[in-house]
């Protein structure tokens, strides 16, 4: 059995697409895919993180790389857990000494079932404490908001599976919002796209490599062409084709209107004041899905208020959630009294 070193707290955030570990001073010392390349004949874990990503679609038929978490929450418990047991493992090392106290970030409006899933697994891979926090708190912490202020800040975090919003005022949260739609939506639609009109079946790494290099939310918001490799479903050989920006923002049309219908919706629900102090400040996106071309002008035009992408999105929330687990480290729990939860 090995333990954590005295003093080696940990933040993690335990996303669908990654898995950041932020270490109490040192700062974010673990950045990997969430996913785990297994055996099924003899269900043995062969590699974790970065080794099983380039594993997907390249595996025998007896190996399968899995994402153990989707739409922001655990859908395989027993893979969960060995994968955060290896993550926690490679960043603390193996000397024996205490346990650590975990905070760990969690989808809003995530229902006990979700959050004693994610306790449960944590503890079980070695953690004394559990703290869990809302990743949009958690984001606007990393961002450098003032959350204490009793003036209302907008929060759109898109992450892999998951996209939450909140309007936070006075150390909490006012209106929140929760929509699994995110980046791995994102890359599903460009696939179904590809497959329905050039007949091409490719795979999630591919389609997220497209996204970047050609694919935007907003018409006439970039022009780029990109070429995509993969397998035709009528001759079923390899083959590829160019798709351009504007057939990929027809691809990624109704996942991105979901989304802003999200938005609308918490804004309708926000308390006249406090929309009033959004207009002023602007709407903050963090996470990797806010990195999609065009998407926080399209929200801009929108919403009618001003979009700002926070600097380092995607390490946003597990830097504020390894803020938050230093006050209460410092029993200065003060500005997240109501919104922290101990398991």
């Amino acid at each position: 059995m090995w333990f954590w070193r005295m003093g080696t707290d940990l933040a993690i955030d335990l996303g669908t697409a990654t898995v950041l570990v932020y270490m109490a001073g040192k700062g974010i010392i673990l950045k990997e895919p969430s996913v785990v390349a297994v055996d099924k004949n003899t269900n043995k874990v062969l590699a974790v993180g970065e080794d099983a990503r380039k594993m997907i679609g390249r595996t025998p038929g007896n190996i399968v790389a899995v994402r153990p978490l989707r739409n922001g929450v655990i859908s395989d418990y027993d893979i969960t857990e060995k994968m955060l047991r290896h993550f926690i493992q490679k960043s603390c090392g193996k000397r024996k000494i205490s346990a650590p106290k975990v905070m760990v970030c969690i989808p809003s409006q995530a229902t006990e079932v979700e959050k004693r899933a994610v306790v449960d697994a944590a503890k079980n891979s070695g953690a004394k404490s559990v703290y869990l926090i809302e990743e949009p708190l958690a984001a606007a912490v990393g961002a450098g908001l003032d959350i204490s202020e009793p003036s209302g800040s907008m929060v759109i975090d898109i992450g892999g599976g998951t996209t939450d919003i909140a309007v936070i005022s006075l150390k909490g949260v006012v209106v929140r919002a929760s929509i699994k739609v995110a980046g791995d939506r994102f890359d599903e639609a460009i696939i179904r796209y590809i497959r329905n009109k050039f007949k091409l079946m490719i795979g999630e790494k591919t389609a997220e490599e497209v996204k970047f290099i050609a694919a935007s939310a907003l018409k006439g918001a970039r022009n780029e062409t990109a070429t995509v490799r993969g397998r035709n479903l009528v001759t079923g050989l390899p083959d590829n084709i160019e798709v351009t920006t504007d057939e990929l923002v027809s691809a990624l049309e109704e996942p991105v209107r979901l989304i802003i219908d999200k938005i609308h919706d918490v804004l309708e629900k926000t308390p006249p004041e406090l929309a009033a102090d959004i207009i002023d400040k602007g709407i903050l996106m963090t996470g990797g899905g806010a990195l999609l071309h065009g998407l926080d002008k399209l929200i801009e035009f929108e919403t009618g208020v001003r979009v700002f992408i926070a600097n380092d999105t995607v390490e946003c929330v597990v830097l504020g959630s390894g803020k938050v687990l230093a006050s209460i480290n410092k029993n200065n729990t003060e500005a997240i009294e109501n919104e922290v939860q101990r398991a």
